[in-house]
């Protein structure tokens, strides 16, 4: 493989860990727009990140969701974690943004490495920090910021995953991860377009200021 954990992850943890992960782990490849967790899963497997990007989001009862957060290289999902360690359904859903190859380590050598390596506790708690972070500042965007400054947010974090101007994204999509409308969303397109921001495509955008 191009991506192998060694090379995600040589700077994180120890040679000793790294063939301990790779030993144990089992890869697993999905597709962009493939469901990886939904609400109310039992995690099995901790995922670690080797490439692509996974979107984490947050729905309710009515069916209504929120993005949370995005994983990229290197990264795991605090939520899976906590999931995992309390054996607990899972209260996030998961899809893939790209085309993405995780490593997937079983549960109960967690706790077997947090006491074993120094660089995998580390490695925990840094992602449960992270994670956290961006939680904090997604609340506070809802909170805080106006819907138009926080859509132009969302499209500068599209275009740094997809490493691309051009996002392949219905203006559904989008209202979906803001917990917005439709209509909405497509207003405020429609005003970033007159602004020179950007331009609509069908069932895509280009991406020119942002």
């Amino acid at each position: 493989m191009p991506n192998t954990l060694d090379g995600a992850y040589q700077s994180l943890f120890q040679p000793e860990l790294i063939a301990e992960i790779e030993d144990v782990g089992v890869i697993k490849e999905v597709k962009a727009g493939e469901e990886l967790i939904q609400v109310g899963d039992y995690i099995r497997s901790m995922p670690l990140l080797l490439d692509g990007a996974i979107k984490i989001s947050r729905v309710d009862e009515d069916g209504y969701e929120l993005l949370l957060y995005f994983l990229e290289r290197g990264e795991t999902c605090a939520m899976t974690l906590s999931c995992c360690v309390g054996h607990k359904q899972s209260e996030i859903k998961a899809v893939a943004e790209l085309n993405s190859t995780l490593l997937m380590v079983p549960v109960f050598k967690m706790e077997e490495w947090s006491s074993k390596y120094k660089s995998w506790r580390n490695y925990v708690f840094e992602s449960y920090h992270n994670r956290l972070m961006e939680v904090l500042s997604a609340i506070d965007n809802i909170a805080f910021t106006k819907l138009d400054e926080r859509l132009l947010r969302y499209l500068e974090s599209k275009k740094k995953i997809n490493r691309s101007v051009h996002l392949e994204m219905t203006h559904q999509e989008i209202a979906s991860d803001l917990n917005s409308s439709r209509v909405v969303i497509s207003r405020l397109l429609k005003k970033l377009e007159y602004q020179g921001y950007l331009k609509i495509n069908r069932n895509s955008l280009e991406l020119l200021k942002v």
